[in-house]
């Protein structure tokens, strides 16, 4: 199938308009943000992509989407995603998000329960790499230390949000770090070392508010005992993601080890470390089609001129790398709003802001720093998002009280924006 010579196309863009007609206007019409699953409104605007695309035939075209689709990042995506959902699974079942909790609690002073919910939701968080994950495992616990210390709800809550969305960030395992480092060409742990230089001083300042926060306050949660190895798993995937080892080999080998320990503890049998496997596996399916269908549409939408109308459109008037990371910054928040995803936020806008970064040589270890960050920020603030939703079920507390206490995603997108401003850190920007 020959490419006809491609020009700027806003019509082209028309299927990313139904998907949020589909899914967000509808949504806030039934009242409830997730009334429209996400997979039948990319299933319609993908319907339209194909109808109103250039290319000859229907055969043809629906040819070209199915390309788009089996492309090799979209594949290599699948393929993490799917164990990624393994060795989370495996890991819960066998009991280390509990011995992780009870590790990170044994360690607290009495007057620093706040700060150390928080140290602790970062730890999970960047070993489990989900954030949902990690608010569903310490939101119980941080709403009962509240109610025996008499510290607000909301504030806990808050602070579990913030630093679960810290390993969402930044963890190697996060659907967010896999789409923004494949999207915009580079290595996981080259963007870690971009991104943890923004990203580590705002949680420590984070860190010290909320040492202020719960300054007075005594004990009032008794750990249990510490099961040194359950931890091993999280380290094992934690230390070897950093020295830079194939993601794929590294999650195989957490689930691996994650499955010794369940069976040598007896936090599960054969069947079990197998059901757990394939219940994680399960969970990524929408995941997994979610991303098989944008990147079909994506790739209607390229093949058709919409990128190159965007890319006109955000950059016309920037004429540098500064500019050009805020046109991306700007590209992925806008994203996020809409979706209330911060992965479909980013399988969308990612190949939009790797254009971007080529066109004004944006090293690509910061244009991906830049998307997972601003990603993250929105995700972590919008009250229709599953993480607010979560924690607001499991503590019975409104989002819009949570979102008073979000102090770490505040500060991040703040410290995001100074970074652009100031070129920081300078040794990976080219002003």
């Amino acid at each position: 199938m020959r490419e006809f010579e491609r020009r700027p196309n806003a019509w082209a863009l028309t299927p990313i308009v139904v998907f949020l007609l589909a899914y967000l206007v509808v949504s806030i019409g039934a009242g409830d943000f997730y009334k429209m699953p996400i997979t039948v409104a990319f299933v319609i605007a993908s319907t339209v992509a194909i109808a109103i695309s250039k290319g000859g035939r229907l055969s043809n075209r629906v040819e070209q989407f199915c390309r788009g689709a089996a492309n090799s990042n979209i594949m290599l995506m699948v393929c993490i995603f799917i164990l990624a959902g393994a060795f989370a699974q495996t890991a819960k079942a066998m009991g280390a998000v509990d011995a992780t909790v009870n590790l990170a609690m044994s360690v607290l002073p009495g007057n620093l329960l706040a700060a150390g919910i928080f140290l602790a939701a970062c730890f999970i968080s960047i070993s489990v790499g989900t954030s949902v994950g990690t608010i569903v495992a310490l939101a119980p616990v941080a709403v009962g230390i509240a109610d025996k210390a008499g510290m607000p709800d909301a504030l806990m809550l808050g602070v579990v949000v913030s630093g679960a969305m810290f390993g969402d960030n930044l963890s190697f395992i996060s659907d967010t770090t896999i789409v923004a480092t494949r999207t915009q060409g580079c290595q996981m742990s080259d963007k870690f070392k971009v991104n943890i230089r923004i990203a580590l001083p705002i949680a420590i300042l984070t860190g010290l508010i909320y040492v202020l926060v719960g300054s007075g306050v005594e004990r009032a949660h008794t750990p249990g005992p510490i099961e040194w190895v359950k931890v091993i798993p999280y380290l094992v995937v934690l230390v070897t993601a950093v020295r830079g080892i194939n993601v794929m080999l590294v999650l195989f080998a957490g689930i691996v080890l994650s499955g010794m320990v369940g069976l040598w503890s007896g936090g599960f049998d054969l069947w079990g470390w197998n059901a757990s496997m394939g219940s994680g596996i399960t969970q990524m399916g929408e995941l997994v089609i979610v991303t098989l269908l944008a990147g079909g549409m994506l790739e209607m939408i390229r093949y058709n001129g919409g990128i190159d109308w965007i890319i006109r459109a955000l950059t016309s008037r920037v004429h540098s790398p500064k500019g050009g990371e805020m046109s991306i910054a700007a590209l992925v928040s806008l994203a996020n709003l809409c979706t209330a995803n911060n992965t479909i936020a980013l399988i969308m806008s990612g190949p939009i802001a790797k254009d971007i970064a080529d066109r004004f040589r944006i090293d690509p270890r910061r244009s991906a720093s830049l998307l997972d960050i601003f990603s993250c920020f929105v995700q972590g603030i919008i009250p229709y998002g599953a993480q607010l939703l979560m924690a607001s079920g499991l503590g019975q507390v409104s989002p819009i009280e949570i979102m008073r206490y979000l102090y770490y995603p505040y500060l991040l997108g703040a410290g995001a924006l100074l970074a652009i401003l100031f070129n920081y850190p300078g040794r990976y920007t080219r002003a």
